[in-house]
């Protein structure tokens, strides 16, 4: 059972502790971007984990709550963000302050409504939105989903990630108007 006391530092250590040993692996990998990789970072690996979900909800909730623009919900593209941002939202509900989840599919649902998001009734237009992602490298999902929120008439106030593999992703949301907050770097995690 894990500590409720624990520092952000502490919370943080433990979590990569637990991505080095569960989601980091080195080989031969075809990554989203098409860019091939000798190592690869499956944080779901981690964030569906119970411990893992808890750290990386925690460390995000305390990065929207203690620095930065404040937001008004969280949302993130299926698969890898669904864990995140449902972490977030059910770990601020408990501190008091809840933020509800918004999940961008990849594609429009095939029947019904055809949405691009789900969670839209709980969420007006107009407010401020957090994007989440578990693994940054080019940052090309996270400005899909920043353009599919932008135009459902969302706010994208701020971007964080689990992990930024330092490829190039940061600078090109930066080109974007964005800022990209991470969890953790590619390069911490391998020395690890």
């Amino acid at each position: 059972m894990i500590k409720e006391d624990l520092s952000f530092d502490e919370k943080r250590k433990r979590l990569m502790e637990i991505l080095k040993e569960r989601s980091y692996r080195e080989g031969d990998f075809t990554l989203t971007s098409g860019k091939k990789s000798p190592y690869y970072i499956d944080c779901k690996t981690t964030t569906l984990l119970p411990e893992g979900a808890y750290l990386t909800g925690m460390l995000f909730l305390e990065m929207l709550m203690n620095k930065g623009q404040k937001v008004e919900a969280v949302g993130g593209m299926t698969l890898g963000a669904d864990p995140l941002v449902t972490s977030v939202s059910v770990l601020s509900f408990l501190k008091g302050f809840p933020l509800p989840a918004l999940i961008i599919r990849k594609k429009p649902k095939g029947h019904g409504t055809s949405a691009w998001i789900e969670g839209t009734d709980n969420v007006p237009p107009g407010s401020k939105v957090a994007l989440l992602e578990d693994v940054v490298t080019t940052g090309g999902t996270l400005l899909t989903s920043a353009k599919r929120l932008q135009d459902a008439g969302y706010l994208v106030t701020r971007v964080l990630c689990l992990v930024d593999r330092e490829e190039g992703g940061k600078e090109a949301l930066e080109a974007s108007g964005f800022h990209l907050e991470s969890i953790i770097t590619r390069k911490e995690l391998s020395e690890l």
